[in-house]
């Protein structure tokens, strides 16, 4: 029988990695975003356990918003990445770390 704790370690695992994944990735725009949509995850998913051990609805209420925040955040990242691109030609973070008015 999977206990809370499997989730919560679960979850922190994730999180870890998805940390990593943006201190180490420096370069990547896509790779960047990933990563936060991963950290999102891994809080969805620590929520869904809580609430289901506890026996209420609040921690999927609240899973409900960031699912639909994240995915408003996911739309106009890759919409603002469309436009880098077609102006810039690349997706470098390093390169991108200039802005002109």
């Amino acid at each position: 029988m999977l206990t809370l704790a499997h989730f919560l370690t679960l979850g922190a695992i994730l999180f870890s990695l998805s940390v990593a994944g943006i201190f180490l990735n420096r370069k990547n725009v896509i790779i960047l975003l990933m990563a936060i949509e991963l950290m999102l995850l891994s809080v969805n998913m620590n929520f869904v356990a809580f609430s289901r051990f506890i026996g209420g609805l609040d921690g999927q209420v609240f899973v409900f918003f960031i699912l639909t925040v994240a995915a408003a955040e996911a739309a106009i990242g890759l919409a603002i990445l469309v436009v880098l691109f077609r102006n810039r030609r690349t997706i470098n973070v390093q390169e991108l770390d200039e802005l002109k008015g």
